[in-house]
C-alpha cells in the first residue's frame, strides 16, 4: 500500500470543518427519511452505513486503491471494532431519544464523545472543550430538555458517544482514510443488518434518493474528511471542531423546517462557535 503524506494542520482543520458541515445535513436527512421511507431508525442507520460503504467502494476503485481484502486482512480487528463503534453510535443515539428526548440524547452523546476521545488519546481536556459542551447544551437543550429522566436513556447516550470515540481513535493516522472508512461502514452495516431486518429494510420508493444522499454526504464524505483531518491534528481538537454539526443542523431547521431558536439557543450557538475557534487557535 502506498504511504501518503499527512496533510498540514491548516488542511486538517479544513477537512474536519467540512466533515462537521456535512454531518450537519444528516439530521434533517434522517428526519425526512423517517417521514417518507417507512423505515425504522435502525434500518435507516443500516442504509446510511451501507450507502457510505458502496459510495466509498466506488471511490476506491476509481482511485485504484490497494486491494480491500488485503487491507482488511492486515488488521481485521481494527475494522471490526471500528464498524462496531459506528453501529453503537447510531443505535445508541436513536435508542436514547424516546427515553430522554432529542435534546438530552444529543447533548450527552455529542458532549461525552470529545471527552472520551481526549481520555483515550491521552490528550489534555482543555477549557475550550468544556466550553464547547456548555455551548452545545445551551444550543440543543434550551427548553430544559424533552423527555423525562431515564437511566437507560442516559446509558444509551453514553454508548453512542463511546462508539463515536472508539471509531475516531481507531482511525487516527490512517494512511488510506478512504479504504479505512469504507471497511468500517461495511462491517457496521453487517452488524446492524440483523436488527434492521426485524423491522423491515426495504424503503418506500420515495426514500431511495434520500438514502443515496445520506450515504454520500453525511456519511462517506463526512467521515473520510474527518479521518483525513485526524492525520494532522489532535483527535480531541478534531472532535471539538466537528461540533459545527449541531450549529448547521440548527440553521437548517430554521431555514427549511421553520423552527425557532430561543435566546438560550442563540447564546449556545455563540458559545459553541467561540469554543471551536479557541480550540483551533490552541492547536
Amino acid at each position: 500500500m502506498l504511504h501518503r503524506p499527512a496533510p498540514s494542520s491548516a488542511r486538517g482543520f479544513l477537512y474536519v470543518a467540512v466533515a462537521g458541515i456535512a454531518w450537519g445535513t444528516g439530521g434533517p436527512t434522517g428526519a425526512l427519511l423517517a417521514q417518507h421511507s417507512g423505515l425504522s431508525s435502525t434500518a435507516i442507520s443500516f442504509w446510511r452505513l451501507l450507502g457510505g460503504a458502496i459510495w466509498l467502494a466506488a471511490a476506491c476503485r476509481l482511485l485504484r486503491r490497494s486491494r480491500i481484502t488485503h487491507q482488511f486482512g492486515a488488521a481485521p480487528l481494527r475494522y471490526l471494532l471500528s464498524g462496531l463503534g459506528l453501529a453503537l453510535c447510531q443505535v445508541g443515539y436513536f435508542a436514547a431519544i424516546p427515553r430522554v428526548g432529542i435534546g438530552v440524547a444529543t447533548v450527552v452523546s455529542l458532549g461525552v464523545g470529545p471527552l472520551f476521545i481526549a481520555l483515550g488519546a491521552r490528550e489534555r481536556i482543555t477549557g475550550a472543550l468544556l466550553l464547547a459542551i456548555v455551548g452545545l447544551a445551551l444550543l440543543v437543550w434550551s427548553d430544559g430538555g424533552s423527555g423525562s429522566a431515564s437511566i437507560s436513556g442516559s446509558a444509551f447516550s453514553l454508548v453512542s458517544g463511546a462508539g463515536y470515540a472508539l471509531s475516531t481513535l481507531l482511525n487516527r493516522h490512517q494512511q488510506d482514510p478512504v479504504t479505512s472508512a469504507m471497511l468500517g461502514f461495511a462491517t457496521g452495516a453487517l452488524i446492524l443488518l440483523p436488527l434492521a431486518m426485524t423491522t423491515g429494510v426495504v424503503p418506500a420508493p420515495a426514500g431511495w434518493p434520500l438514502i443515496a444522499y445520506f450515504g454520500l454526504v453525511p456519511t462517506a464524505l463526512a467521515y473520510t474528511c474527518f479521518y483525513l483531518g485526524l492525520r494532522s491534528i489532535r483527535a480531541s481538537t478534531a472532535a471539538v471542531i466537528a461540533l459545527v454539526e449541531p450549529l448547521l443542523a440548527a440553521l437548517i431547521g430554521v431555514l427549511a423546517f421553520h423552527e425557532r431558536l430561543t435566546p438560550f439557543s442563540l447564546v449556545g450557538a455563540a458559545v459553541l462557535l467561540a469554543a471551536v475557534l479557541l480550540q483551533t487557535r490552541r492547536e
